[in-house]
């Protein structure tokens, strides 16, 4: 079922794709009920008609940790104290979430809540797995790539009978493909898209929030990073994979949905960056996308399905 929002949260027209909320940002360092240094990428979830986000929280330790948050009636978004998933302190994950564990997305699939972050610890970046039923415990499923990857999300199905996923391996700084029998052991990796030189996406690429199955085939959110002499900018993308093969790209926006804009946007952590990890469709068909802001806080803006998967189309096919 879709998440019913019942008017709580209202956009404002904007020369991107993406309309911002008009009470952005949702989340502020301000909203946390315990001292941090920063709020920052969020996923989104309908967990039983409520919108849940998980948000990672760096800690005044320095660590990161996942938080869940939860829309009250007015759009006013709590912050549980307890993180839902933070560093373990046993092996073998000791040595690899030393760091933190941030950026979850959650995606639902046969019955079950899975959670793919990312790990950091002193080798690097790996995927982990988790799954929850009740978004208030977890149950660590294992680190499942090897050192160096990022921005894993796991399909909504099952593709050609096994589980698949989207990544970023850092070396190539494009988005990957790979599959699974079992959700541990991945494989049979293959490369989706990379960047494009002369365009908003021209350094680096990532998988966003987890893909969407329209009739077009599967809307993948994703950032686009584009290095500057002051610095990189990240904007926000999509693209449209075969639902049988997700290396065939059928659609790719020439120009960002959403770009770095409002002061929120601009300034913060990391400067000049909007970045998505979650999205959903609420019950009038609109596109809500969560995205952090400049590594300080979260926000949200709207669009619809439509008008995302028609700038999608419009690339000529050279330029996917």
């Amino acid at each position: 079922m879709a998440i019913k929002l019942n008017g709580m949260f209202r956009h404002r027209r904007s020369q991107d794709i993406v309309h911002r909320w008009d009470g952005n940002p949702l989340i502020g360092i301000a909203d946390v009920p315990f001292k941090c240094n920063d709020i920052h990428n969020a996923s989104a979830v309908d967990f039983h008609d409520d919108l849940l986000l998980l948000v990672t929280v760096e800690h005044l330790s320095g660590q990161r940790c996942v938080h869940v948050a939860k829309a009250g009636p007015s759009g006013q978004f709590e912050v549980v104290a307890k993180p839902l998933l933070k560093p373990s302190t046993q092996p073998p994950y000791l040595t690899h979430e030393r760091d933190g564990v941030l950026d979850a997305r959650v995606t639902f699939l046969d019955g079950v809540y899975y959670i793919m972050y990312n790990a950091l610890g002193e080798h690097g970046y790996r995927l982990g797995l988790a799954k929850t039923q009740d978004f208030k415990t977890v149950e660590r499923i294992g680190l499942i790539s090897e050192p160096d990857t990022k921005a894993g999300v796991l399909f909504p199905k099952k593709i050609g009978g096994r589980y698949a996923r989207l990544e970023r391996p850092s070396q190539g700084q494009s988005i990957w493909v790979s599959y699974s029998d079992d959700l541990i052991y991945w494989g049979s990796s293959q490369r989706v898209i990379g960047p494009r030189g002369g365009f908003w996406d021209a350094s680096r690429v990532g998988a966003g929030p987890t893909p969407m199955a329209v009739d077009a085939g599967w809307l993948v959110i994703y950032y686009g990073a584009k290095d500057t002499s002051a610095g990189p900018i990240y904007r926000i993308g999509a693209m449209l994979l075969d639902h049988d093969d997700p290396t065939r790209v059928i659609g790719r926006s020439g120009i960002p949905i959403l770009s770095p804009r409002e002061m929120y946007e601009r300034i913060g952590d990391v400067q000049n960056l909007v970045f998505s990890t979650g999205a959903f469709v609420d019950e009038d068909d609109q596109l809500h996308i969560v995205y952090g802001a400049a590594n300080s806080c979260i926000c949200m803006g709207t669009t619809t399905v439509q008008d995302v998967v028609d700038h999608c189309l419009k690339a000529p096919k050279e330029d996917l």
